[in-house]
């Protein structure tokens, strides 16, 4: 059996995850995308399973369509990453399968984008497709701002800050909940609550332990089935009408802070997946 995890930086949870496989007494190489030439070519399978932890969305929105042209299985897999590596992408998929989210939209002017943060409503939220621990979120209470904002991401020269992902701004108990799923599995899942209205734990965000049974682990799963399942962890938010609302799905999920509030050996039960699915015993 020979496993790889795709990684360019080693972060705390890559180190957990090369602990677990070693406690399991698998052997395990990291394959770093930066140091690597790849074949578009098919060719034979070099791994039985890749895990991917890259921290880069671009390493893994190429290198795994590859990997799997070559006969490797990827954890998870190419299609899941780049569903979950594209807000707009994501809010598709959630759609299609009744998951519940706060109104969204989409524009690729700046006057569009302020007409439907108009008609969503202040305050609302602007967001870039593609981005992590809350970079470049914004929140706009009022014209004046939302014309800022907007005018800000039009000049940033990406494509893709040109592309207006605008949300209705869900009032939360000063936190929200991030669930982790395994398979088709809840594990466990945290509140992150923090002064600020942005509560990643990278961001400063405290983790405290939510019960993942029951309504939060049904719709994780919802939620993790409806971008096509795997390693996931999914951002929910309470609304004040006491519904759960799914924000976004992370495919490459940090969990150092969530093992110790939910008691859930995070990197091991990661670890056990891979395994199972290098056993083929994971579809």
């Amino acid at each position: 059996m020979r496993i790889a995890v795709l990684c360019s930086q080693i972060r705390v949870e890559e180190k957990l995850i090369f602990q677990a496989f070693e406690r399991r007494g698998v052997s395990v190489e990291r394959l770093d995308p930066r140091n690597q030439v790849f074949r578009l070519d098919g060719r034979p399978a070099s791994y039985d399973v890749v895990l991917d932890r890259s921290i880069r969305y671009s390493h893994s929105l190429y290198v795994l369509p590859i990997l799997e042209r070559w006969g490797v299985r990827c954890v998870n897999r190419a299609a899941v990453v780049a569903t979950c590596g594209d807000k707009v992408l994501t809010s598709l998929a959630l759609s299609r399968a009744g998951v519940p989210t706060p109104p969204t939209v989409l524009a690729f002017t700046r006057e569009a984008a302020l007409a439907a943060v108009e008609e969503l409503g202040y305050p609302a939220v602007v967001k870039p497709v593609v981005g992590s621990w809350g970079r470049l979120v914004a929140r706009v209470h009022d014209r004046d701002a939302a014309e800022a904002v907007l005018e800000d991401r039009e000049t940033l020269g990406d494509w893709h800050h040109q592309v207006f992902y605008v949300q209705a701004y869900v009032p939360k108990p000063g936190r929200d909940i991030r669930a982790f799923v395994v398979g088709d599995e809840p594990i466990g899942a945290i509140y992150r609550t923090s002064e600020h209205w942005i509560t990643n734990t990278a961001r400063g965000g405290r983790a405290s332990r939510c019960r993942v049974e029951g309504p939060v682990g049904d719709l994780a799963v919802r939620a993790a089935q409806a971008v096509g399942g795997g390693i996931l962890a999914v951002d929910i938010v309470e609304a004040p009408d006491g519904r759960l609302l799914v924000l976004e799905v992370n495919h490459a999920m940090e969990f150092r802070n969530s093992i110790e509030p939910t008691g859930v050996d995070i990197p091991g039960r990661i670890v056990d997946y891979v395994l199972r699915v290098a056993r083929g015993e994971v579809p």
